[in-house]
């Protein structure tokens, strides 16, 4: 990646080759999922500072929702959780960032969504920070749905999203503990004829040992819902409700555990999670044929930090 952090006039772009692996779904080959999502650029924006106290990005930007950011050299785990599974995660458009007082920052984005090139969502957030607690509230959702699904643009693209999360910072902890809800509405013009929601919560916590030994977990409970799961449809038959996890009414938790070693720009990581899915739709959950409710994983990586990231002795 390169970038440009001084002056009115600033950039970032972030080019290469990327996994976006995530708990409760299968490894996909790297060009296919290159192919599929962002392509070779999945990050790159400018970024204009008319003021200390505002900004304004425009291009292809990282999602306001979550814990947990696209790549997973940006997170405290190897592989993204359920909740970041329902999240969007690049969008293209504009974002204004206002700084308001000297504890407030507001950001209001108007983009693509789920990378949908169709530009019909509005997102916002608010976050207080004071120092070593940080409270954010986020929000957004698609104002003119379109029927227009891919890969990089699911079924979610036509809801909207809710988070509430707090961050607790302070010599080698970091705690953070949040609420996520989605929904995805009934509207047949799209091809939903019967929508879903998923309500979740996630705490994630990362300690720092001495010698570049560090823990980091998380635990996660997810569930799906659509109030009556078989409805009536007008033409006599029955509107199976949407299929947002592993089935309709179906739920998951998961465990995660990442312990790191870090020695100068060098680190390597290893991981091992756990997930378990409730309610689940045989050949909706995993396995080669979708029929098993557990999900363990073992996962390493290894790799080299430059700049900033690299622990001082």
């Amino acid at each position: 990646w390169i970038q440009k952090t001084d002056g009115w006039l600033q950039f970032y772009v972030q080019a290469g080759a990327y996994n976006l692996q995530s708990l409760g779904t299968p490894f996909v080959q790297t060009n296919t999922q290159i192919t599929n999502l962002y392509g070779p650029v999945p990050t790159a924006y400018l970024k204009l500072v008319p003021t200390k106290t505002t900004s304004v990005l425009i291009g292809e930007l990282p999602t306001l929702f979550g814990a947990e950011y696209t790549f997973s050299f940006e997170n405290m785990n190897i592989e993204r959780g359920l909740l970041w599974n329902q999240e969007n995660a690049i969008s293209r458009g504009l974002q204004l960032n206002q700084a308001i007082g000297k504890y407030l920052t507001a950001s209001l984005s108007f983009t693509d969504g789920f990378y949908s090139n169709r530009y019909t969502w509005l997102m916002g957030s608010l976050t207080y920070t004071k120092g070593a607690h940080a409270l954010a509230f986020v929000a957004g959702g698609n104002f003119n749905e379109k029927n227009y699904f891919t890969a990089a643009t699911p079924i979610q693209n036509d809801g909207s999203m809710y988070m509430g999360m707090y961050t607790f910072t302070k010599g080698p902890w970091i705690i953070m503990p949040y609420f996520q809800y989605t929904d995805v509405p009934t509207n047949a013009a799209v091809g939903i004829t019967q929508g879903a929601s998923t309500t979740g919560g996630a705490v994630l916590v990362s300690r720092a040992f001495k010698h570049g030994f560090s823990l980091a977990g998380r635990w996660e409970y997810i569930s799906s819902g659509s109030g009556t799961l078989f409805q009536p449809s007008e033409d006599g038959g029955t509107n199976v409700p949407l299929n947002l996890m592993y089935g309709p009414g179906s739920s998951a938790t998961s465990v995660t555990v990442t312990p790191t070693f870090q020695y100068g720009g060098f680190f390597v990581r290893g991981e091992f999670s756990y997930v378990h899915a409730f309610s689940a739709t045989a050949g909706d959950t995993f396995g080669p044929l979708g029929i098993s409710n557990d999900q363990p994983r073992g996962a390493v990586e290894i790799g080299f930090l430059f700049g900033d990231n690299i622990v001082k002795k």
